[in-house]
């Protein structure tokens, strides 16, 4: 796997991810506040596989 998500896509990954994460304990407490485990993951392994379907980098080589 070949990293293809750069330093601010990443970052907005994580915040968007700690948020959907929240709505599984607060706010409206369901299930679908788990959904935001997918882009913590991507972040943290630096690979997305639908920007390697799609053909996309954000690294900024």
């Amino acid at each position: 796997m070949e990293s293809n998500i750069g330093q601010t896509d990443k970052i907005i990954r994580i915040v968007a991810g700690l948020v959907l994460l929240s709505l599984a304990f607060v706010g409206p407490k369901t299930a679908w506040g788990f959904i935001g485990l997918v882009p913590l993951a991507t972040a943290f392994i630096n690979f997305c596989p639908a920007y390697k379907l799609l053909g996309m980098n954000t690294l900024g080589k």
